[in-house]
């Protein structure tokens, strides 16, 4: 039976797993094994785990994979993929391969500027906080050069502070919009540390402020953070070439696939049930390369969703066309980056993954980043307008069948030859298993 406990977090870690054990498993001695099976046998490199978070335990394992082969502004990639999904690194280095023979991918950078925002009550008259916000407005820039000091060294800093009146959505409710450039940071510290000095000097300065009754003096600071939606944070990329160029299948005229695939990328624009699972496959492939890199995969979905519903209806976040005989297909996302600070100082596989992608900018992962996802998107279209989205996601899926059926090396080469030439399902791998072993 489930219990309560006190003081759970100051046990070392093999006391909480016992714990753990004790309390929920009927196979107790099972459970620790399995936790402890998964703790690195360097010390060090554990302990650097166990401090990423609290109340370790052990460490959750994703694949980390590579797709080769991405020509991006004439530069060539190999891209790091943490990911537990089949098949999303082989569409995107089966993308990859098809438009490094077309020109490869072209990206840019649109703009950087990330937000936060000081969110507060003020019951007084509006013209008397805007007289008051003039007056503030440098005295907070003045007060944050201590904090901005080293951003500004590399090229960032605070960009403005604009006051927005949100009195039409809630009552007496107003901004302290800020905007920042947070060069190759993601910048997340920087910017709440930013805000929350804000804050304080904006509340102490109105105490003071003779503009103010007493009734106005008494600003509420409600709080203090940044905003994950960017969409001022924009990278673009693309592929494109000549409708002729598109053949690579037997069985569908290049010009039928590239209609085909527009007509796709038109009905993710206006259909929302088909948009989420669109724009989840164009995730799939930034998720794995912001997990790899070390960076916030939480705060991009959060972004490029809401980023998508922009208009007031969720849609697509690429686009396809066909003029005068040239395929299109391109997307621009909202993506909040960084290559210093964080886990890119700490985790040794971010290390590797940025060293990989040649120790890029923040602005060149965006890039990177996009185009991930822009492949991703790609390979997901080419299988659902051809031969249909299951043969070859079903084949990469075969290995997870076989392994939870407890193939052996033997089983695993005598199957995947078999089901070269055969539907996979699950329930006809199963038959083939047990027809093996009898």
């Amino acid at each position: 039976m489930s219990k309560t406990i006190s003081g759970f977090s100051k046990l070392s870690k093999s006391k909480k797993i016992d714990w753990i054990a004790n309390t929920y498993f009927s196979n107790q001695e099972n459970a620790k094994s399995i936790m402890k099976q998964y703790w690195n046998s360097n010390e060090k490199l554990q302990q650097l785990h166990d401090e990423f978070i609290e109340n370790t335990i052990t460490n959750y394992y994703l694949p980390l994979g590579v797709a080769p082969n991405f020509l991006i502004n004439d530069r060539l990639y190999t891209i790091p993929m943490a990911i537990e999904e089949s098949s999303v690194v082989a569409a995107a280095s089966k993308a990859a391969k098809f438009w490094l023979e077309r020109g490869g991918f072209k990206t840019e950078v649109i703009s950087t500027t990330k937000i936060g925002q000081v969110h507060f009550i003020y019951k007084g008259k509006k013209s008397h906080l805007e007289t008051f916000f003039d007056v503030v407005k440098p005295v907070l820039l003045k007060e944050v050069k201590l904090l901005s000091k080293n951003m500004e060294k590399r090229g960032g800093g605070i960009l403005d502070i604009e006051l927005r009146d949100k009195t039409e959505d809630i009552a007496d409710y107003y901004q302290l919009h800020v905007s920042f450039e947070t060069a190759d940071a993601m910048g997340a510290n920087f910017i709440n540390s930013c805000l929350e000095l804000f804050a304080k000097t904006f509340k102490a300065e109105a105490m003071n402020f003779e503009g103010f009754n007493s009734e106005e003096k008494q600003i509420q600071i409600v709080m203090s953070i940044l905003s994950n939606y960017v969409p001022d944070c924009l990278v673009r990329a693309e592929v494109s070439c000549k409708v002729e160029d598109l053949t690579e299948n037997e069985n569908i005229s290049a010009e039928e696939f590239a209609n085909k695939f527009v007509q796709a990328v038109n009905i993710a624009e206006v259909e929302p049930y088909r948009a989420v699972t669109h724009n989840k496959g164009i995730m799939n492939g930034i998720d794995a390369v912001v997990l790899a890199t070390g960076n916030d995969f939480r705060a991009v979905e959060a972004g490029v969703h809401a980023y998508a519903s922009r208009k007031g209806k969720y849609s697509s976040l690429s686009h396809a066309k066909i003029e005068n005989g040239v395929f299109y297909f391109w997307t621009e996302l909202p993506l909040a980056l960084g290559t210093v600070g964080g886990l890119t100082n700490l985790h040794p596989l971010v290390k590797l993954s940025l060293e990989m992608l040649h120790k890029p900018s923040a602005k060149e992962l965006m890039q990177i980043v996009a185009v991930a996802g822009l492949a991703q998107n790609f390979a997901a279209l080419r299988s659902l307008t051809t031969t249909g989205i299951q043969q070859g996601h079903m084949k990469m899926h075969l290995m997870n069948i076989l392994n939870q059926f407890k193939a052996s090396p033997e089983e695993k080469e005598t199957l995947v030859n078999h089901f070269k030439t055969h539907t996979v399902s699950h329930s006809a791998v199963v038959e083939a298993l047990e027809k093996l072993r009898q």
